[in-house]
This record gives structure tokens, C-alpha cells and sequence, in this order.
């Protein structure tokens, strides 16, 4: 009997019922030969669906179409020549394919990663997701014929970036069909408006959105423009992170809120149990200026520019540790460009079912505050394990 039966008859069933997300193959015999992963999808090409292969490797990315018989084909090959393990992801269940250097196959079955599937059209132009609504014209994105003002241009491109990051994540993530989001530290709404238009109005999902603002005028004007555009389930709030009280959370946003107010707000996703937790970090101070007169071995610590940088990551890297601890898979990437702001790195975490290495996640926490005399990071604090 074929070894890989249950590969092969999981993807053709997966595929048949539409529940097929994915497949990665991984951990490469022989890393001299450049090819470092291979990703595989859905698409559909001339009304016909088809397994596109992305072919990692060190400098480039290559992609090849196969049928999906010829696929399967594919993929045991480089299974048993090429790399050791697999996952088949479905919204059922994710297969791990294992390999070992006697070329004896095994499987491990696990809840399922993905809750949606990913859509299989193939080269699909790249969209603008932000409607010309009418709160961008009260916000002073677009003028009074919906063009885009010159000098809000790279609000416009944020904006549209912002949605196309939230849009894959609310795909993938675990969430109710009614949808709570809360915004910590909107600041004008720009985003915190776009979400909601974009989610509400042009999706046609069920979804709260509460923005949560110290400035008064700001949340004030939000207010304001939120019920000219009969914007009927979003509102705004002023408080302090720390004294918003609704515990029912599925999506929490803090977008640059500063210092320390990223970890409350984080401290409010935990405890809520959010689906999805999505941060852009600013103004990293609290670890920085608890080591203020501890000498640093690290010569790359003895200018201010690069310790700043380097405290900013570990500030970013424990939380994300922190977060793991709590159940939640986690990411770090750029958000935008940095040819404009370097405050453009994302932190994002997924509530995941999967087991945790609590000992070896306190052991990683620990080495980094033992590396930098790091006594306690403000989050910890606040998360009781």
C-alpha cells in the first residue's frame, strides 16, 4: 500500500469538500541547495482548479502550476527526496506529514489552524479596499468629489494597506459571527472608521466597534462624524485603557499607543480572550529607562541609536513570548514602509488551541532579561500566570 495514502487521500478529499486551506513542506535534507520551503494553494485557471507551487528559495521565489493529480504526485516526491515533514492544512483538521531518514512516513492529526479558507482566483489585481465613503471626506482624506487630497496620499495607501493586513487575519482567525472590536487609543478614527466601513458596509458583517480615546475633542469629533455617516454601531469612548470594563473583546486593536498603554491593552485582549490581538508598538520607554545606569556588555549597546533599536525589540519580543504563554500564536512584521515612519512594525497574536512549551517559553523570557538585566517587563505585571 502507498505510504502517503493518507496524504493523498486527505488533500483529494479536502479539495472535493472545499475545505482545503494549504500546504507547506519544510526542514530540507540539504540546505546547500538553496530550495528552502514550498508552499502550495489553490487557484483557479481557465475554470479549472489547479495546485500552484511556490518554490522558496534563498534569493528568489519560483511558481508552478500542476493539476492536482500531478500534484499530489509532486509533492510526495519531494517527500521522500527533498524534505522531511509537510502540513496539509484544511478548516477540519491539519495533517503533519513526517519523514524519516529511512523514508518511513507517520502522521500526526490536530485541530484545524484556519477557520476560512483563502479564495482560489488566480492573479487577482490588486484592489483598493477603501470605499470612497463619506467619512473620509469628514476625516480630510478626500476632497468634495472624492478625490484623494494630495497631501493625505500616504494616509490613503496606509489605509488601504491597514484593511488588506485585517482582512487576511479576520480570515484566519477564530472569531463569533457577532463581532466586537475594540480600538485602543483611536486617536482620529482614520482606521478605526476604514474597519468598520470596510467590514459593515461593504462586507455586510455583524460588527461592533468601540473606539477608546483620552482626548475629548477627539472622541467628540468621531463621535460626531460616526453619526453623520450613520455609522450606527460604532462609537467612542474617553478613558484611560486601563478602565475600559466590557470584557467581551473578540478583536482588540492598539494601534501606537504609547509605552506602557500597549500592554494594557494587550492586558485587556488577554483577559478577554480575544480571537485576535493586533499591535503596532510605539514609543518603547519602560525597559529602556529600568536599565538607566546598568552598563551593558554588548558593545553595540554603547550608542543611543542602536540601544533604543535593540530595546524596542526585546521590549516587542517578550510580549509576543508573553503572549504565547497565554495560548496565542504570534507574528512581528512591517506594517508600512519606513520610508516615512519607523513606528511601523506589527505585532499580531491568534488565539490557537495548540499545546504550549510553558517551561520553554519562561526559559526564552528569561534568558533575554538575564541577557540585559532586565529585573521585570510592564506586562508581566499585568498578566497573573
Amino acid at each position: 500500500m502507498d505510504q502517503f495514502s493518507t496524504f493523498s487521500d486527505l488533500v483529494q478529499s479536502s479539495i472535493a469538500a472545499d475545505d482545503f486551506v494549504k500546504i507547506t513542506l519544510s526542514k530540507p535534507l540539504r540546505k546547500n541547495d538553496g530550495l528552502r520551503n514550498i508552499y502550495v494553494r489553490l487557484v483557479l485557471i481557465q475554470e479549472e482548479v489547479k495546485m500552484s507551487f511556490t518554490y522558496h528559495y534563498k534569493t528568489n521565489d519560483q511558481v508552478k502550476n500542476y493539476g492536482i493529480s500531478e500534484g499530489i504526485e509532486v509533492l510526495k516526491e519531494f517527500l521522500l527526496t527533498t524534505f522531511r515533514t509537510a502540513v496539509v492544512f484544511t478548516l477540519k483538521e491539519d495533517l503533519q506529514v513526517f519523514v524519516s531518514k529511512k523514508k518511513v512516513v507517520s502522521f500526526k492529526s490536530g485541530a484545524p489552524s484556519f477557520a476560512n479558507k483563502p479564495p482560489i482566483t488566480h492573479d487577482k489585481p490588486k484592489e483598493k479596499r477603501a470605499d470612497m465613503g463619506a467619512y473620509l471626506r469628514y476625516l480630510g482624506v478626500t476632497d468634495a468629489e472624492n478625490n484623494v487630497i494630495p497631501k493625505m496620499a500616504d494616509k490613503f495607501r496606509q489605509i488601504n494597506k491597514y484593511l488588506e493586513i485585517m482582512e487576511g487575519l479576520i480570515a484566519n482567525a477564530k472569531l463569533p459571527k457577532q463581532i466586537q472590536i475594540v480600538d485602543m487609543g483611536s486617536g482620529k478614527g482614520y482606521l478605526t472608521f476604514a474597519l468598520y466601513d470596510y467590514l459593515v458596509v461593504q462586507r455586510k458583517m455583524d460588527v461592533t466597534v468601540t473606539g477608546i480615546e483620552l482626548r475629548q475633542e477627539l472622541v467628540d469629533y468621531c463621535n460626531g462624524v460616526a453619526e453623520k455617516c450613520a455609522f450606527e454601531n460604532l462609537k467612542f469612548e474617553c478613558k484611560p485603557i486601563q478602565e475600559y470594563a466590557n470584557k467581551k473583546i473578540d478583536i482588540l486593536i492598539a494601534l501606537h499607543a504609547c509605552d506602557t498603554a500597549t500592554d494594557d491593552a494587550i492586558t485587556k485582549g488577554i483577559v478577554a480572550k480575544a480571537g485576535l490581538i493586533v499591535c503596532a508598538p510605539c514609543c518603547h520607554k519602560q525597559v529602556r529607562q529600568s536599565l538607566k545606569g546598568k552598563e551593558q556588555e554588548d558593545p553595540i549597546l554603547k550608542y543611543g541609536i542602536f540601544k533604543e533599536r535593540q530595546f524596542e525589540m526585546v521590549t516587542d519580543t517578550i510580549r509576543a513570548l508573553i503572549l504565547e504563554k497565554r495560548h496565542y500564536q504570534t507574528k512581528i512584521f512591517e506594517f508600512v514602509s519606513n520610508e516615512h515612519t519607523r513606528k511601523n512594525i506589527m505585532l499580531v497574536a491568534t488565539k490557537s488551541t495548540k499545546e504550549i512549551d510553558e517551561k520553554g517559553l519562561n526559559a526564552k523570557i528569561k534568558g533575554i532579561k538575564d541577557a540585559y538585566g532586565i529585573e521585570e517587563h510592564y506586562l508581566e505585571t499585568q498578566v497573573k500566570f
